[in-house]
């Protein structure tokens, strides 16, 4: 039998959208606030989904306590309260837009899940703005 496992996470982080490589002006006209040089915030809401075949010795699917873990220490420990620009290796040459945080996350725990359960990450910026990956029909 072949289903979906779901683990929602939450962080607070902040960021500034911003292309060194264009002018200040062309930074405001592409990022709006997202360019604020102080940096603005967000409470990120994420979503994990792992799908694969059930274990038919536990009935489990995967140890949703193990994905916990996963998500706690390559996403929470490392995002969560900082500053993605200056406190994170990620995104130290990487814009920070919400595309490319759910890229990220999705690479960081792919790392650590086993190579036998698809992965999808969804992240939410704002109740209404999110993105996924990678993209379904």
């Amino acid at each position: 039998m072949r289903i979906a496992a779901y683990r929602k996470a939450h962080f607070n982080a902040a960021h500034r959208l911003h292309n060194p490589a264009w002018s200040d002006e062309k930074n405001r006209e592409v990022f709006g606030l997202c360019n604020n040089p102080n940096y603005h915030g967000h409470n990120y809401e994420l979503e994990v989904k792992v799908a694969g075949e059930v274990d038919p010795d536990t009935g489990y699917l995967i140890d949703l306590g193990i994905l916990r873990d996963i998500i706690h220490e390559e996403v929470e420990l490392r995002f969560d309260h900082k500053n993605l620009n200056l406190d994170t290796e990620e995104f130290k040459n990487l814009n920070p837009s919400a595309e490319h945080i759910c890229y990220v996350i999705w690479q960081l725990i792919r790392k650590r899940l086993d190579p036998k359960y698809d992965l999808w990450v969804r992240l939410y910026e704002t109740p209404r703005n999110f993105v996924e990956y990678p993209v379904t029909a």
